[in-house]
This record gives structure tokens, C-alpha cells and sequence, in this order.
């Protein structure tokens, strides 16, 4: 990513999500500081004679006897096994319950293999993709007009000038994210062609701006989807809160599954809406031309608010949210069936093309049946109720539209995990991130989505209009920049055609540039100043991440500075100095198996025991002469009987008395089978283990002690 990547990020696959992003391959410089590093290791011969073989042969008299399906490992190659399923299943009762109760919500595990069997065709990416997209218009147009009637039922009028422009909007944003998946192919749309084309921190800024829509595509698109059926069902109006958090789970869970499980099971509600809203739309137009396209007066609302600059561009901020998911295609392409790229722009092209249809049929027929907006009820179960008066299809378009909002954070749910993903492998979120789970999911970015978008239903008490205000600022954000750096693309590259593709996605940054402002200044009282302050903190937060990495990579580097002649000599084991250390609070089994363990070794040993008092320390250094004296004792008196702060002082001057000797700290640790063993017992082990991990030159291991069943 310009001008911050290292020779290592340049080498990382770009072409795929793949579960070996976390663990990258080394630079041809890496590699060449790895064999001068090898060269200087003498190991000799008994340390490569190993008193167990690690090639775990059968224990029966035939070879096949290892691939029944009891055996953990499979040999495949001298030097390679292969887990097979027992091998991953955990040996106590409730890890093997654990399993069992994923494999009945998730299903059984995936092979690495299986990701490409994962890909969705094009029939099915469309509704996975769109679903975010197509159902904004079942709020889009509504937020537009529920702005617009402050200024009086006169000022719906300018409805159908304010959509035009919408969809002159829709149309250009579309262009532009076709020509991105084209030169972008590798996904990641707005994070990685303004990370490529401005700069590293304009990608940050994009990704920012895309997160946060995500999160707020989930709750926004939840309660609506709550509000329909509430509009349906007004009793179930106070539980719209558990009912919200409920939906999230069922999204949660439906995505661990899988990608294409989850487009298998939401596939489905997405061109049912796309069927009832489409049928609405031509039954409500052949209405109206029966009666020669007459337009009926709508209801006088009188104005709260004077008809202004403002106030309009307020209302196109709101019914711009209308585009909110069209970048998902952009971020997905890996995802898709190859030719991912074409197939991709194929998907592309549906969606825009059933978003202006749709939208625009939408407000067409409510301004022509008079319209307006009111509590209680959407503006979509108005138009329902208004062009199916009789018969189910009211039910069936309320029924449909609460299925696709309520799903539509779907959308979201394959968007995320994925831009995390990226962000992750160029060190600018956590790299847990990049991890797949059994289903090859992004576990961790579904569920970050699923509680983020939690919080913030909790935090709105599930109203659609308290989040709307916060809606467009970061999608349009993401937008503006993504065609930004496609129009410093074309400038830089100049392929043939390049000024009509430059001047396309010109029109769509000016257009895009104009909603992020008028949604950012008009709605900045109303909570969008919520967005505002969280996108500058949360690219400061990536940034002081990315920096985190990039001292963890240079400490952990192949290729240290040429004065650091120290860290060398501790890649060269004949270099190591050693001392083990034992803290022995008594003597009992688990201080002599410890003692036995590192005296084993052949190495310099020293016994460290922390007394309250002289006499306990006399008493056991009685014990240690009684016992032969084989390692040398120090006792430290503590007269205040602080045990854990004066053992970690103490091994923290033997340290600093020599920093080139390297401290391996041996603790006896008992280890209680259940949770209410453990209460017995104190965690002095681990706070000790956590203590020392702060000093460095240290290593700290435990010797475990098993208790002997009764």
C-alpha cells in the first residue's frame, strides 16, 4: 500500500481470501538472511536423534491399520501428516460438547479445500449482494418525502425532480463501480483503489466509512425490517428491542455457516420483494392511467419549516441512503464464480438497474396517489394498502418487505468480514481478523458486525429514523474517495479510452462529493455528528494499530540493523547463554519433579524460595541440605510477606546484573481437572507467569502437576 509496505506486504496474495493470509511467505531478502543465520548453527548429532519418532507409525502390526477412522494422523509424505477429523476433537467432556452443539447450528466442518466450492454464481450472488441495496427502497423514498413534508404538502411536488437526480446519482455510481471491479479485481473496492491511487491513509479513511455503513446498513436494515411488521402487527410494537437482537442472531448464525449456505437460505426473500414490489408497481401505474394519470391531492400538511436550500438538501441527503449497498459487489469479487471480474460487473449491472427501476416507480406512484408521510405506518404499507384495498397481497408485500430488511443486513454480513479482512493483512485492524472459521467464515468479523450493530440498536431503541440521520455520511465518504483515486487511476495508467472512463467517474466523485457534504452539514445536529467525530478517531486508532505491527515486524525481523550485533548472537544457539530458574514455595512432589526437569537439562540451575520469616527459611534450607544440596538455594525474606513482587524483582536484577544470559524461569504448577477444583487452589502460577512475561530476556514455561485420580 504505497508508500508503507515492506518487501513482505508486496509478497502477500492479493488475488483471494485464503486462510494462510495470517501467515505470510518470507521476501527474497528474508530468505537470504535465513540462510546466513543457518549457516552459523552447529547442532550436533544427539539433539537430531530423537527418542520418539514424530512420523507417529501405526500401532498395530499393518500399515492401514493408521487410516481407520480412529487414528488422529495420516502420514502422507516423509516429513507430512495430515489431521484428520479426531484430531481436532478436544478431550474433555465440554470441549466435546462445545463441538457437538456447532456442528448442529453450523454443520460439519469445511476443508481449506472446499473454499472454492464456496463461490457463488451469479443467480445466487445477486440476492447475497443486493439484498442490502434493493430493499433501501422500501426507506429510501420515504426518508426523502419524510424531510421534504416539513416544508407543507406543497413541497412534495419537488419529489420527482429530487428522484431524477437520484437516479442520474445511481446511474454514475454504478458506471463507476463497474470500471472499479474491472481494475480493481482482487475485492476490497473503495479501501483499495484509494489506498492504491491517493494514498494509504485515504484507504484507511474509505475502509472507515465503509464500516461504519456496514454496522449501520445491519441496524438500520433490522428495524425497518421490525418496523413493517409492526406497521402489520401493532401489539408487537413493545418488543421491538428483543425482537431487533433476535434477528441479529439468526443473521450471526446463518453466516457461520458459510458464504454460500447463507445465500442458499436468503436467496429466496430477495426476488419474492423484488416480485411484490414489482407487481405493486405495475398494478399501482395501470390504476393510475385508468384514470388518465391524474394526480390525487394529498392530505394539507401545514409547513414546520421554511422551504429552503437547506431543507432540500437535507431531503436528497435522506433519499440518497437509497444507495447505500451498491459497493458491495465491488468488495465481494473474490467471492463470485470465475471470471470473477465479469461476472461480477454482471451483478453489478442487475442491481442498478432494479434500484432506479424500482425507486423510481416507488415515488412515482406515491406522489401520483397523494401520499404523504405519517406515524405508525410506512409509506410502503400505505401504497400496499392503497393498490391491494382487498385480498392477501397486502400481507404478502408487508410479509415480503419485513423478510428483505430484515435480511438485508446480509448484505453487510458478506461486505465486512471481508474489508476487515484486507485491512487486516496490511496490519491496520487486528490480525484476527484474517482467521477462518469451520465453515470457512471470518468468524471474527461477523461477530464484531453482529455486536457492534447490537449496541447500536440497544443504544436507538430499534427507530429506523434516529439511525437514518447517521446513514450516509460514511457510505458517501467511501464513495467520494473511491472515485477519486479511479480518476488519479485512469490519469496514471492512460489505457486506451481512459478520458471517457476518467470523465465517468468524475461525474460520479463530484455527485458522491456533493451528498457526503449535504449529509454531513444538514444532518450534523440530528446525529450525524455522531459520524463526523467517529471517523477521524476510529483512522487515528487504524493508524496507532498499523504502527503497533510495524514495530512488532521489526523487532521479529530476519534483517536487524547492522549495530545490532546482540540480537545475532541469540539466533545462534552455541551463542545462548543459559540459567533455568526454579521457585520452590515448599518441598513436595511438584518442587522435585520441577528440580528433576531442568537439572535434566545440563544446564546452570538456581532455586529461588520467597520466605514471610527466618524461621520457615531456616527450616527449609534444613531441608535442602537433608536433600543432597545438588542445585544451588536462594532464600529471599519478605517481612511484610509480599510472595510475587519481591521473586519478580528479584529475577529482574539477575537479569539486569547479566542482560546477555537468558533466564528460563521453571514453575511447578497444579493443574485441577474441574472449574470448582481450581477455586481451591491460588492463581499465584499464573499471576507470577504474567508478571515475568514483562521482563525481557526471560522465558517463563510451567511444569504441570496432574492429580492422581481417586
Amino acid at each position: 500500500m504505497g508508500e508503507e509496505r515492506d518487501d513482505a506486504d508486496r509478497d502477500k496474495p492479493t488475488t483471494s481470501l485464503s486462510p494462510s493470509a495470517e501467515f505470510p511467505p518470507l521476501s527474497a531478502q528474508d530468505v537470504e538472511a535465513l540462510r546466513r543465520f543457518g549457516e552459523q548453527w552447529q547442532v550436533e548429532a544427539p539433539v537430531r536423534a530423537l527418542p520418539v519418532d514424530p512420523e507417529l507409525p501405526p500401532s498395530g502390526p499393518s500399515a492401514a491399520h493408521i487410516r481407520r477412522p480412529n487414528e488422529r494422523f495420516r502420514p502422507d509424505q516423509p516429513g507430512e501428516l495430515t489431521a484428520t477429523p479426531a484430531a481436532e476433537w478436544p478431550d474433555t467432556r465440554l470441549g466435546r460438547l462445545t463441538v457437538r452443539v456447532r456442528r448442529v447450528l453450523l454443520g460439519p466442518p469445511l476443508t481449506t479445500k472446499a473454499v472454492l466450492r464456496e463461490r457463488l454464481r451469479k443467480l445466487v450472488a445477486l440476492p447475497v449482494l443486493s439484498s442490502d441495496l434493493l430493499s433501501s427502497v422500501a426507506y429510501g423514498p420515504e426518508a426523502l418525502l419524510t424531510v421534504l413534508v416539513l416544508a407543507g404538502s406543497a413541497a412534495l411536488g419537488l419529489s420527482l425532480p429530487m428522484a431524477a437526480v437520484l437516479v442520474v446519482l445511481m446511474l454514475a455510481v454504478g458506471a463507476s463501480y463497474r470500471q472499479t471491479v474491472r481494475a480493481y479485481p482482487h475485492g476490497a473496492g473503495s479501501y483499495l483503489v484509494a489506498s492504491d491511487s491517493i494514498g494509504p491513509r485515504a484507504g484507511v479513511t474509505a475502509a472507515v466509512g465503509l464500516i461504519l455503513d456496514y454496522v449501520l446498513t445491519v441496524a438500520v436494515s433490522v428495524s425497518a425490517g421490525i418496523a413493517a411488521i409492526t406497521s402489520a402487527m401493532p401489539a408487537l410494537a413493545p418488543l421491538t428491542v428483543p425482537l431487533s437482537l433476535l434477528i441479529v442472531a439468526v443473521l450471526l448464525t446463518g453466516n457461520l455457516r458459510g458464504i454460500r449456505a447463507a445465500g442458499n437460505i436468503f436467496a429466496a426473500p430477495t426476488y419474492l420483494f423484488l416480485g411484490a414490489i414489482g407487481a405493486t408497481i405495475v398494478v399501482g401505474l395501470a390504476q393510475a392511467g385508468a384514470r388518465g394519470f391524474t394526480v390525487v391531492q394529498p392530505p394539507h400538511v401545514p409547513p414546520t419549516e421554511a422551504l429552503g436550500v437547506l431543507l432540500v438538501a437535507r431531503a436528497f441527503a435522506s433519499g440518497a441512503t437509497s444507495m447505500t449497498g451498491i459497493e458491495a459487489v465491488s468488495n465481494a469479487v473474490p467471492a463470485l464464480r470465475p471470471t470473477e471480474w465479469r461476472n461480477a460487473r454482471t451483478v453489478l449491472t442487475w442491481m442498478v438497474s432494479f434500484l432506479v427501476l424500482l425507486f423510481a416507480g416507488l415515488i412515482l406512484l406515491i406522489y401520483l396517489n397523494g401520499l404523504v408521510p405519517r406515524p405508525g405506518e410506512t409509506m410502503l404499507s400505505q401504497l400496499a394498502h392503497h393498490t391491494f384495498p382487498h385480498g392477501p397481497w397486502y400481507v404478502i408485500i408487508q410479509a415480503t418487505t419485513a423478510l428483505i430488511l430484515l435480511l438485508a443486513a446480509n448484505t453487510a454480513y458478506n461486505g465486512l468480514p471481508r474489508l476487515l479482512f484486507y485491512m487486516a493483512r496490511d496490519a491496520y485492524v487486528p490480525r484476527r481478523f484474517l482467521q477462518m472459521g469451520d465453515r470457512l467464515a471470518l468468524t471474527n468479523g461477523l461477530v464484531a458486525l453482529s455486536v457492534a450493530a447490537a449496541v447500536i440498536l440497544i443504544v436507538s431503541r430499534g427507530r429506523t429514523q434516529a439511525l437514518i440521520p447517521l446513514y450516509a455520511v460514511g457510505v458517501f465518504l467511501a464513495f467520494t474517495l473511491s472515485q477519486i483515486g479511479m480518476v488519479n487511476h485512469w490519469r496514471r495508467h492512460r489505457k486506451p479510452g481512459w478520458r471517457r472512463s476518467a470523465a465517468i467517474n468524475t461525474v460520479g466523485a463530484t455527485l458522491s462529493a456533493i451528498v457526503l457534504v449535504s449529509a454531513a452539514v444538514t444532518k450534523f445536529i440530528a446525529g450525524a455528528w455522531v459520524v463526523v467525530i467517529a471517523v477521524p478517531a476510529l483512522v487515528f486508532l487504524c493508524i496507532r494499530i498499523r504502527r503497533h505491527y510495524d514495530r512488532v515486524r521489526q523487532a521479529l525481523s530476519l534483517r536487524p540493523d547492522e549495530g545490532e550485533k546482540e540480537l545475532t548472537q541469540e539466533l545462534v544457539p552455541q551463542q545462548v547463554r543459559h540459567l533455568l530458574v526454579v521457585p520452590v514455595a515448599r518441598f513436595d512432589e511438584a518442587s522435585l519433579r520441577a528440580l528433576a526437569y531442568v537439572v535434566s537439562l545440563g544446564k546452570p540451575s538456581l532455586a529461588i524460595h520467597v520466605s514471610p520469616e527466618d524461621q520457615e527459611a531456616d527450616r527449609l534450607r534444613d531441608e535442602w541440605t537433608a536433600w543432597g544440596d545438588h542445585i544451588r538455594l536462594e532464600t529471599v525474606v519478605s517481612p511484610h510477606r509480599e510472595i510475587l513482587e519481591p521473586l519478580t524483582q528479584y529475577i529482574a536484577q539477575l537479569h539486569d546484573r547479566s542482560p546477555d544470559v537468558t533466564l528460563t524461569v521453571v514453575i511447578p504448577e497444579v493443574f485441577a481437572d474441574t472449574l470448582w477444583q481450581k477455586i481451591l487452589h491460588a492463581p499465584i502460577e499464573k499471576r507470577l507467569r504474567k508478571a515475568l512475561r514483562r521482563i525481557p530476556g526471560v522465558v517463563v514455561t510451567s511444569m504441570p502437576i496432574h492429580l492422581r485420580k481417586a
